[in-house]
């Protein structure tokens, strides 16, 4: 794990330089994502959430699927459902 936050959250967030992001810290904005590994995913045109409506993965099977995401510290997305949509707007290191 610590592999994979580091590629995906820490470096990204130290390579931009975008303040309060790309950590598990007080004081920083939570933004995460909770997938079940146990449960594959088909990707299907039905099942997409894109407002293009397309995917280059339709058709694959990915060996996990995703349960839970939070943005900001808020439950956006259980489940198959989607909750409130909390966005702002990044800020950056001088």
């Amino acid at each position: 794990m610590p592999f994979i936050a580091a590629k995906m959250a820490h470096n990204p967030a130290l390579a931009y330089g975008i303040k309060n992001r790309g950590f598990v810290r007080e004081g920083y904005y939570a933004d995460c994502t909770l997938v079940d590994p146990s449960s594959p995913y088909a990707v299907q045109k039905d099942n997409l959430q894109y407002k293009c409506n397309w995917s280059p993965l339709e058709g694959s099977e990915l060996p996990a699927k995703v349960t839970h995401t939070f943005v900001n510290g808020s439950l956006v997305y259980e489940n198959n459902q989607f909750g409130e949509q909390p966005g702002m707007q990044l800020s950056f290191l001088d």
